[in-house]
């Protein structure tokens, strides 16, 4: 009885699977990109494109996440309460016009609105072995700090792929990464960005431009008492070409695919 319970679900499964379509949503912003996931219950990766879910690019703000653990665990801040001084100027050229982020802030408002000049002062008291350890004994991305400056997240050579992205979530859940409980707990609680009482988003955007494209990710984990989603949308466009839906495509199409997935409500 057991088997063949475990059989019809299979099937059913199956069925609802061929019908979830992983490329429309990319048609409706026109964008190109892909979408990775993995399916925590059924042990099972979903992604529209294998070989882009494979491909390395500059993380952009999603490095946020690893490097805040790596900042409290190295001690170059106490918690993410912990405010850092505004430097007095910032390259608007690079990272565009936000006044409203040009100010004394908190590591948990830095990295809930992506301010990146915060996170550059902080990656200054951080030295080069110390990432290039926590970043190996992670199995993060590709470890090349051959240029290493202050933002190397978004101009640097070191990249990640989706699908290392989704990897490196998964054991941020399990608490399986080389760093202290509360240093992992700070880090979870910070990364709530979407919340109610059906399930809880934790994520993280990134987008960065970089050899004349525009590259944008939205990487995270949405858990609810059913089961887990980790996922992984990256984007990429020429920047001569001018989409207004970057921004928001990159969330649009994983809430798209997690509502075909019943992961979230339509």
């Amino acid at each position: 009885m057991r088997l063949r319970l475990l059989i019809i679900s299979f099937l059913i499964s199956q069925i609802a699977n061929a019908q979830i379509d992983l490329i429309k949503p990319f048609t409706d912003c026109g964008l190109e990109g892909s979408i990775t996931i993995y399916d925590y219950s059924q042990k099972k990766w979903i992604t529209s494109d294998e070989k882009d879910s494979a491909r390395e690019m500059q993380p952009a703000s999603t490095f946020k996440i690893i490097n805040l653990l790596i900042a409290l665990e190295t001690g170059v801040i106490e918690d993410e309460n912990e405010v850092i001084k505004w430097p007095g100027s910032t390259d608007t050229t690079l990272y565009g016009y936000r006044p409203d982020i040009y100010k004394d802030i908190s590591v948990k408002e830095a990295f809930e609105v992506s301010a990146g000049w915060a996170f550059i002062e902080i990656a200054k008291r951080i030295k080069r072995e110390q990432y290039l350890h926590y970043l190996k004994l992670a199995d993060y991305g590709n470890k090349d700090f051959s240029e290493h400056g202050d933002d190397f997240w978004n101009f640097g050579p070191m990249t990640i792929s989706p699908k290392n992205q989704v990897e490196f979530l998964i054991k941020l859940h399990e608490n399986k990464l080389p760093f202290s409980r509360r240093n992992l707990e700070i880090l979870k609680k910070v990364m709530i960005t979407e919340q109610n009482s059906d399930s809880v988003i934790r994520s993280k955007t990134g987008w960065t431009r970089l050899d004349g494209k525009d590259i944008g990710w939205w990487v995270g984990y949405l858990e609810s008492k059913q089961n887990l989603y980790f996922f992984t949308t990256r984007l990429t466009k020429p920047r001569s070409t001018t989409n207004k839906n970057f921004g928001p495509c990159r969330k649009d199409i994983t809430k798209n695919v997690l509502r075909q997935l019943g992961a979230l409500k339509k």
